[in-house]
Order: structure tokens, then C-alpha cells, then sequence
């Protein structure tokens, strides 16, 4: 199918109008269409916009009709996400504290608008804005550029790690020296986003939030065969680290009340086996990290869980019991 220059763009224009402002509730006459073309100084004839929307069809851009009284209207109906979907990535966006007001509402704004225009206006007339904690660093995207751009060539990456301090100054640890680490993977987790890294100095993987991190930069150093290991099995890691991070891992007994069942699943995952244990009361083997995270999650149930497995776990949930008693 040979096509004229001008042609080509003006069908590009005419995909990029239907895509844009028409739906099936909002289809475009041939007037609309060419009072647009004319706007943007490009010659179009009414008598020819069928003829065009034929092209669109054999092109595989599927153009639907639809009478508006008594004048023939054009549509799309079929696009890259529909409302729902866009719906959910937008309040992903905005339950993502790492994101800052600012990143979000452009976000926000060109998601939208990849429903079309009347779609974007019903997304946002629904809006709830329910997240005020939105971080404040604004070189996040540009610190996910270069820790992805690092990944793909499988270097290392050197920045400046910091906390936020009682005047919600920055608070650079190491004394503002900078880490050198091997990144394995991005991991999105409560509303934050992390690096999992490795470590070869220390033989050691750590999880950095990437909205605390400063002057990211690729090292031309190569990462090490164990940081290329950790990433086919970053999976199973991520689990363990995120969910009870920073200890030893253990294989323990969890007894529980039935009502807590919803809880544990949530924490460790749907595929967990539970078994009854008298009256109201579960038991399941779950695999943590036995750490002050784990603790805080588990006493915060007080008499409805406990570990009963094994002893040395046990043992260590009487310590901190008396120790909090104390």
C-alpha cells in the first residue's frame, strides 16, 4: 500500500485524535475529525475520512463506527489498558511512598491519559488521595535509571547513603563515606523501594531504600559470579529478607489462634500447611529470619501465637517475654 508523505502523517494524526478523544461513549464526526486536521494544517476532505478509517482498518488499528444522529462517528475501542487496569497502576502510584508528590501527580497525569481523554477525566474525578507519607527525595528516578542501567551491564554502583534525622535534615551514614556494592535486584516492598545488594568485601547481601540513596553512579568494575548467583535466586531471598529480615534463618512451629489464620497466610504466603491443634487453635511450619522484626510481629498477637518449635527459638521467645516483663 503506497502512501503519499502527507498521508502517512495524516494518519498518524487521525490514530493519535481517535486513540486520544474517542471512545464509545464519545465518537468523532467527520467534521470533528477535519476541523482537527485543519488545526494542525493538513489538508482533509470529509468525503475522504471513511476512506481513511478503511486504511486504519486494514492496518490492523481496528476503528469502530457508531451513528450520532444522523452523522456517522468514528471510535476506538480497543486499547493498551482499559479503565480498571489504569485505575490500579494509579493508586499503585499513589500507595508508593517512595514516589514524591511531585514524581506522582506527573505520573499520575500521563497514565490517565493513556485511557484517552474522557477516560482520564473519570479516573481523576474518582481520585482519593490516601497516602501523606510521600517521600521527599526527587532523584528517584534517576537513581532507578542507573542502578537498572548497572544491572544490565553487571557493574558495580557507588553512592551516598543517609537518614533522615530529628530536623528532617539528611543524615549520611559512614560518616558521608561512599558503599560500593554489587546490585542484584530492584524489590518493591510496603510501599518502599529497595536494592538488594552483595557485598564481596564483607561476603554479605544488604538492602538499601533507594529513596535514601544520593549521586548513584556505575562503577566500569565488574560484579562478582556470587552477586550473579544471588540474582536467580533473589525469589526465595527477597521472601526471607522482607518479610523477617536480618537474622539467622530458621525453620520454626507457629501455634495460633483460628482467627489469626487470614494473618499468616498474608505474612508467609497462601502455600503454607496448617493443621488444627485443639480448639480454636492452628499450628503451622513456616520458615523466618529469627530477628527483633520477627519479634515485634509476633508479640504484637501477645497470647494468640507463640512458637512451640524448636527449642532454641523457644527458648529465646522466654528471653525477650522476660526481658519485656522486666
Amino acid at each position: 500500500m503506497a502512501l503519499k508523505n502527507w498521508q502517512k502523517i495524516k494518519l498518524v494524526k487521525l490514530v493519535e485524535l481517535l486513540r486520544q478523544e474517542s471512545d464509545e461513549q464519545h465518537p468523532l464526526t467527520t467534521v470533528q475529525i477535519c476541523d482537527y486536521m485543519t488545526k494542525c494544517d493538513i489538508p482533509c476532505d470529509r468525503r475522504v475520512v471513511s476512506r481513511d478509517v478503511d486504511i486504519l482498518n486494514e492496518l490492523g488499528i481496528e476503528v469502530l463506527e457508531k451513528w450520532v444522529g444522523k452523522k456517522k462517528g468514528y471510535y476506538v475501542a480497543d486499547r493498551s489498558f482499559s479503565t480498571p487496569e489504569l485505575k490500579i497502576l494509579i493508586d499503585a502510584v499513589q500507595a508508593a511512598s517512595f514516589i514524591t508528590e511531585k514524581k506522582s501527580v506527573e505520573l499520575i497525569d500521563k497514565l490517565a491519559n493513556l485511557g484517552g481523554t474522557h477516560s482520564a477525566e473519570i479516573i481523576k474525578g474518582n481520585m482519593v488521595c490516601f497516602n501523606t507519607r510521600k517521600h521527599s527525595n526527587e532523584h528517584i528516578y534517576y537513581n532507578v535509571g542507573a542502578l537498572e542501567d548497572a544491572m544490565q551491564r553487571k557493574k558495580k554502583v557507588i553512592f551516598l547513603y543517609f537518614d533522615i534525622d530529628i530536623n528532617r535534615e539528611k543524615a549520611y551514614r559512614r560518616e558521608g563515606h561512599h558503599y560500593v556494592v554489587e546490585p542484584v535486584a530492584l524489590v518493591y516492598n510496603e510501599d518502599n523501594y529497595y536494592l538488594v545488594a552483595y557485598s564481596e568485601r564483607h561476603d554479605n547481601t544488604a538492602n538499601y531504600r533507594v529513596d535514601r540513596m544520593e549521586c548513584v553512579e556505575v562503577i566500569d568494575e565488574d560484579i562478582s559470579e556470587k552477586a550473579l548467583d544471588l540474582r536467580d535466586e533473589v525469589a526465595q531471598y527477597t521472601e526471607q529478607a522482607f518479610k523477617m529480615y536480618g537474622g539467622p534463618m530458621q525453620t520454626i512451629v507457629l501455634e495460633f489462634d483460628s482467627k489469626l489464620i487470614g494473618v499468616v497466610y498474608d505474612r508467609f504466603g497462601e502455600k503454607v500447611t496448617m493443621m488444627p491443634s485443639g480448639e480454636n487453635r492452628v499450628v503451622a511450619t513456616v520458615g523466618v529470619q529469627i530477628s527483633p522484626t520477627f519479634w515485634s510481629w509476633l508479640f504484637q498477637f501477645g497470647k494468640q501465637m507463640r512458637v512451640i518449635s524448636p527449642e532454641v527459638v523457644v527458648k529465646e521467645q522466654r528471653e525477650r517475654i522476660e526481658e519485656l516483663m522486666g
